[in-house]
């Protein structure tokens, strides 16, 4: 059995859907869907990475200025 691809519609205003098709000629995208569909990706790809970020403790962080001022990093 073939590996189907679903889809779903989303509505956008029509002058934003003006914005984006103009912006789309002469690049590789065939498609305002194309487009809208690359640039979501890239910002849930960019919001989730964001998430897995771990932020130091304060520990850690002292750590971290030690050893970079043992290096003449900082003063």
């Amino acid at each position: 059995m073939a590996d189907e691809k679903k889809y779903t519609t989303v509505s956008i205003p029509k002058p934003l859907y003006d914005k984006i098709k103009a912006r789309i000629e002469g690049t590789g995208f065939t498609s305002v869907s194309d487009y809208v569909t690359y640039v979501l990706r890239e910002v849930l790809a960019s919001l989730e990475e964001e998430e897995k970020e771990e932020v130091f403790s304060e520990e850690e962080e002292e750590k971290v200025k030690e050893r970079l001022r043992a290096l003449g990093y900082l003063d």
